[in-house]
């Protein structure tokens, strides 16, 4: 089937060798790149698919838009507005693309925040020489529990990594009801309170959804087991930072490592970029190679599926967000 498909600026480093490929990798395809506004308005009125972010305007200019692909596995608040959720254009993301990077940087925070790395950095910027040979200095990872909130791609690489530690790893999911390897059991979201007070490590991988903005708030905090530490790879709003920041200003968390913020740039004056028990990073657990190749991969395995008249991958609950 022939379609015609629109690249929605802005255009990219990555994309501009897009168009050509696309041509030659899926039969009747046409490849619209328009550069102003008013050039993305006219091309979507053509377009029956389209690859980026559209706002209710330009999705009200796509009389026959049926596919729209996702520029990212979890896209930016306000990408799912209402007029897309109601519209009936079926959205696919690119979950998936980034597991094993995520996964390897989960890794790297959960064993900093286990063997107080952050403490020994600020010591070493300072040439303070201050070994720590207490009992409670580490969290032995052979002996601890961990919890994963969320057991998609990501949570299920990253609990099976942390399984060849000795680690015991639990998940809560809501579309996941049987235990990934590695994993002792799944709980279904409803449990989470429940669950939460028998971690000591307790790894936030959920997308922003509706349901999990601010899922992590002072309520949970105090859930959790006294000592625990909190990592989130996911997305931002999932965690409240002021109560965050309470949390371990009373000692109630061991420490927190984010990746995501609720508030992107971290502001320069927030309380987390100097805070002792706090290891930042921005927003960087999906770098590493092949990234932009592995989204055109998704791209033009979806297009030849919709050129088929298959069914597309990573298809999008646009209610729920994911």
């Amino acid at each position: 089937m022939s379609f015609t498909l629109v690249l929605v600026p802005p255009a990219s480093e990555e994309t501009r060798a897009w168009p050509e490929r696309l041509v030659q990798a899926v039969p009747g395809i046409d490849v619209l790149v328009p550069q102003g506004l008013e050039d993305v308005a006219a091309a979507l009125g053509r377009a029956d698919a389209a690859y980026g972010a559209l706002t209710p305007e330009l999705l009200a200019a796509a009389d026959r838009l049926r596919w729209l692909q996702a520029p990212q596995a979890g896209p930016p608040p306000g990408f799912y507005h209402p007029s897309l959720v109601r519209h009936p254009v079926q959205v696919t993301n690119m979950r998936d693309t980034y597991t094993d990077h995520v996964a390897a940087h989960t890794l790297a925070l959960v064993l900093a925040l286990a063997r107080q790395i952050p403490r020994y950095v600020r010591e070493q910027s300072a040439a303070h020489w201050a070994p720590d040979w207490s009992d409670g200095a580490v969290v032995a990872l052979g002996e601890a529990r961990a919890l994963v909130v969320g057991t998609g791609a990501v949570g299920a690489e990253t609990g099976r990594l942390l399984a060849a530690f000795g680690s015991r790893v639990d998940g809560v999911d809501a579309r996941v009801t049987t235990p990934p390897p590695g994993f002792a059991r799944i709980a279904a979201p409803d449990r989470l309170d429940e669950v939460l007070g028998e971690a000591d490590i307790v790894i936030v991988t959920v997308p922003h959804t509706p349901r999990t903005e601010g899922l992590f708030d002072a309520g949970r905090f105090a859930a959790m087991k006294r000592g625990a530490c909190l990592v989130n790879v996911g997305r931002g709003p999932t965690v409240r930072l002021d109560d965050l920041v309470a949390a371990l200003d009373t000692g109630r968390l061991r420490g927190a490592a984010l990746d995501v913020m609720e508030r992107e740039p971290l502001p320069a004056g927030h309380p987390l970029w100097h805070h002792p028990r706090a290891l930042i990073t921005p927003h960087v657990a999906g770098a590493g190679p092949h990234a932009a190749e592995r989204r055109f991969e998704v791209l033009v395995e979806n297009a030849q599926r919709f050129a088929a008249g298959r069914p597309l991958i990573n298809v999008v609950d646009k209610a729920q967000w994911f």
